[in-house]
């Protein structure tokens, strides 16, 4: 069933591809009409799901045995901790493996650690163990799904693609962890991790049967950390991907410094639950419709042009928490500062222009891995900073200091070419 369903796909992808270098601009029902990718993108909302159940099951469960707050924050911070270290050792696995491979092998192990999780009589440390090593799989998974995508949407789709995943991502900052904690009034936390398995053996299914197998991008056995070290050195010595790279991780290092503080900053407002709560949503709200707005009104190039003017000034709303907004004002500024992230779609295009076709795998990977390490970097400076100083301060002054990083890196960018070609 599963050869019979690939060449179907590949005779549609085929016809998909031919119309979209016939149109100036695609867009996301194009994207969608791709067989491979509807398989993938249902299986990202599971993994999505899954983890999300995961992380707040597991903290429930953490802190009803231990009533430890500190161990409670080691769950999340577990979320984060671990990417650097993926990214740095595991990421040559996704170039030197098929892709379909890879992604069922991630998610079936990331169901095995789970259903331990889920185990009465496993003890605590090793429930930290686990999700270390779920968090360790998340940057080679999420890697290999992003270069996969470059395999199977052409040129403009693939952006649109990405950016479509990327908003299942934002929407579950929006409703995911309300939607976790309510189906915690009917569930127990062990019932709720069984749902986190279901999931990741959904997309494992997903996967298996409605992707194609595409032999792995780079022949030979070197799939050791030696090798992933080696590729990491290689991506990061090319001047045009080193800036890439910075372009994409250094601006969400200091977005997600005002989620860090939202709740000082929203209580020090006088906002209830209900104000946090929009406060926290603002963000990923603007980022979702700056980039349906960016993928259904505009063509490549378009997207291609506002990229550096909008990544510039993407960190600029923030700055101004330095005059001490009102909550509603707060609001509508971080709506802003999502709105701006709409210049990843252009970087999306230059990104896989800039990294070579063997490399694709262990690119994303590092990126991914990058980008989750700093944020956690960047939460955790925050949360340290507003212990000494109001929180509206700390979020101005991360506007404020992310604003002139950016400056810094677009002057890489530009200096490097926007449309340079891939082996600098």
């Amino acid at each position: 069933m599963a050869e019979v369903s690939s060449s179907t796909t590949g005779s549609h992808d085929t016809s998909v591809a031919s119309q979209s270098r016939e149109s100036v601009k695609a867009g996301y029902g194009t994207v969608f009409a791709v067989n491979e990718f509807r398989a993938i993108f249902a299986a990202h909302v599971f993994s999505v799901l899954g983890s999300v159940f995961a992380d707040v099951s597991l903290a429930v469960l953490v802190f009803r045995r231990t009533g430890s707050a500190p161990l409670t924050a080691l769950v999340f911070a577990l979320g984060f901790l671990p990417y650097a270290l993926s990214g740095i050792l595991l990421s040559g696995v996704a170039d030197r493996y098929p892709a379909r491979r890879v992604l069922v092998a991630c998610d079936l192990l990331s169901a095995g650690c789970v259903t331990l999780m889920a185990v009465p009589v496993t003890p605590l440390a090793a429930l930290f163990a686990l999700r270390f090593a779920v968090s360790m799989m998340s940057p080679l998974f999420t890697g290999t799904r992003a270069a996969s995508l470059a395999d199977i949407l052409p040129d403009d789709l693939y952006v649109l693609g990405r950016s479509a995943v990327r908003m299942v991502s934002q929407g579950s900052q929006i409703i995911g962890y309300g939607l976790g904690g309510l189906a915690l009034v009917w569930l127990s936390p062990r019932s709720a991790l069984y749902v986190t398995v279901g999931t990741f053996l959904s997309s494992a299914l997903l996967l298996r049967l409605g992707t194609r197998d595409r032999p792995a991008r780079v022949s030979g056995d070197d799939a050791t950390m030696r090798g992933s070290i080696a590729s990491t050195r290689r991506l990061f010595g090319a001047r045009r991907v080193r800036a890439l790279l910075l372009m994409w991780w250094i601006p969400p290092m200091f977005f997600i410094v005002a989620e860090g503080t939202a709740a000082p900053f929203a209580d020090a407002a006088g906002a209830g639950s209900a104000g946090f709560g929009l406060f926290m949503a603002a963000m990923p709200a603007g980022t979702a419709v700056g980039e349906v707005l960016a993928g259904t009104l505009l063509g490549p190039a378009a997207r291609e042009r506002i990229a550096l003017p909008l990544a510039a000034v993407s960190t600029l709303p923030m700055a101004a928490f330095a005059i001490h907004p009102p909550l509603p004002l707060a609001i509508v500024l971080m709506l802003l500062t999502g709105l701006c992230a709409a210049y990843t779609l252009g970087m999306d295009q230059w990104f896989v222009q800039a990294v070579p076709v063997t490399m694709r795998g262990s690119a994303m990977s590092l990126l991914g891995a990058g980008l989750m390490t700093l944020q956690g970097l960047g939460v955790t400076a925050g949360g340290a900073v507003a212990a000494f100083i109001p929180p509206y301060a700390v979020i101005g002054g991360a506007g404020a200091v992310g604003t002139a990083c950016a400056f810094v890196i677009l002057r890489s960018v530009r200096a490097t070419g926007t449309r340079q070609g891939r082996h600098e």
